[in-house]
């Protein structure tokens, strides 16, 4: 009986460039042979010189890896398709048999349909694909948009953060009048005005080591849209234990990344970052700004590797990494490789389960032994009506103090603290004042461990608690 044999881009070059071939036969043995015998080139690829399948070839059939099952003896049934899978192409997502294309599918995605390239068997695949973004800010707002305009027929989204006012500059999923919704919510009702058919499943939780296999379980592809260290390292973690690949996105004020991490043959994150920088020495897009069409642009290169690995086809960036300096407008691309020495992906890896995350960046450490005094807002403002000459030290950055200051404050941007240290007065007690408490008490451990003597206390929740509790003419950010 009829059947398709569907080959990986890495191989079409062996059968004069075709995506499928259709056979005659009553098993997938059979249908090897047959395709074999056609392309002589290709079989020696396949296949060792006893011609014996070789060992890093996968066969689907029908979305099944049948290989470890039944194997070459495995029958057809009618109207078959035998995927080719070797291990070091690109992955292709099989979700055979699914739904088929309905007439308004055509329509509407007919300009992806005549591409010889993606075409209706192209279309049908996006359309039985699932797709998971983690975070629905700025970088997950622009993949989500198109990835539901391009008819992926799935996705989902996790994000436990609430709309804010300052996300509208750039987080293009959400309005104005969805300022204090959760962005799962905001987001649900974006996408589905833009493509009613498409399904969204959504999860507005703080991912962390006991949910995320769960939660990703289900799903072909995994975008990192998030914006810290922990989550990137969960999220790649979580990806090469379950073998789903991780596309990866960052900004930085006018600078972004993108590649494709834990993909058959490639790099995970670990690889290129073996460990993440101390806290506090990459500062995040609210501390220090971001062009807000940037996510737009690296969150458009996550949706398109992801619908090239949804496809089998293109050349994702498995192996590179993708530079861009928007301000300059130039790209850059920088080559990058599998460590065999990887803790998780490496040839003897000693990660095996996923490990605490805020531990590993150093945001726990030493925090339980040696915390830090703290001050509210409202009781911050009693000790400023009743102190004559309080010592408050802003450690924001210069551009962050036109938001407001506090009264009398004085500023010391967190990277000089170091060498201005003799600027304190360390027989009086020091306010330390950042964006979220976050900067201003990581400053006072580090004058702590340096010997500093004097009384310091951390300013719980930083000037956005200041704006929100006591004065509206600063502005939370």
């Amino acid at each position: 009986m009829p059947v398709k044999i569907r080959l990986p881009g890495i191989v079409r070059r062996f059968v004069d460039d075709q995506v499928e071939i259709e056979v005659q036969a009553g098993n997938v043995g059979e249908a090897l042979d047959l395709l074999g015998s056609e392309y002589p080139d290709l079989r020696k690829r396949l296949h060792d010189e006893s011609g014996k399948l070789r060992d890093f070839v996968n066969l689907f059939l029908n979305g099944v890896n049948i290989r470890a099952i039944r194997g070459l003896a495995t029958p057809i049934p009618a109207g078959s398709t035998i995927t080719l899978l070797p291990a070091d192409s690109p992955p292709v997502l099989e979700s055979y048999p699914g739904e088929e294309l309905g007439a308004e599918d055509l329509k509407k995605y007919s300009r992806h349909i005549i591409l010889p390239e993606i075409g209706r068997e192209g279309q049908k695949k996006l359309k039985n694909s699932r797709v998971i973004l983690i975070g629905a800010g700025g970088l997950g707002s622009s993949a989500a948009l198109y990835l539901a305009a391009a008819g992926v027929g799935t996705l989902g989204l996790a994000d436990f953060d609430q709309v804010d006012a300052s996300n509208l500059q750039r987080q293009v999923l959400h309005g104005v009048r969805d300022v204090g919704r959760p962005k799962t919510a905001s987001a649900r009702d974006r996408l589905k005005a833009l493509n009613e058919s498409i399904r969204l499943e959504t999860f507005d939780v703080l991912l962390n080591r006991s949910n995320i296999l769960d939660i990703i379980g289900d799903f072909e592809v995994v975008i990192d849209a998030t914006d810290n260290f922990p989550t990137r390292y969960l999220i790649n973690d979580a990806c090469v234990l379950s073998g789903k690949p991780d596309i990866f996105g960052s900004i930085y004020r006018f600078e972004g990344q993108a590649s494709v991490f834990a993909a058959k043959g490639g790099a995970c994150y670990r690889c290129l970052f073996a460990e993440p920088p101390p806290p506090g020495l990459v500062p995040s897009c609210g501390e220090s700004g971001v062009l807000g069409v940037l996510p737009g642009i690296i969150g458009c290169v996550q949706a398109a590797e992801t619908i090239k690995l949804l496809l089998g086809g293109g050349d994702p960036l498995i192996g590179r990494l993708l530079l861009l300096d928007a301000w300059k407008m130039k790209f850059r691309e920088l080559n990058i490789r599998r460590d065999p020495a990887c803790p998780i992906c490496g040839e003897n890896p000693v990660i095996r389960e996923l490990v605490d995350y805020e531990e590993f960046c150093g945001f726990k450490k030493g925090m339980e032994a040696d915390p830090i005094e703290q001050i509210d807002a409202p009781e911050l403002k009693k000790m400023l009506e009743t102190e004559p000459n309080p010592q408050i030290i802003d450690i924001r950055e210069a551009h962050e103090l036109a938001l407001g200051t506090l009264p009398n404050s004085k500023s010391i941007p967190f990277g000089q603290l170091a060498r201005r240290r003799e600027e304190l007065d360390p027989g009086k007690a020091a306010v330390f004042v950042c964006k979220i408490g976050i900067r201003s008490e990581m400053a006072i451990r580090q004058l702590k461990k340096a010997g500093y003597p004097g009384k310091m206390i951390n300013l719980r929740g930083g000037m956005n608690s200041w704006a929100r509790e006591v004065d509206p003419n600063c502005i939370a950010y």
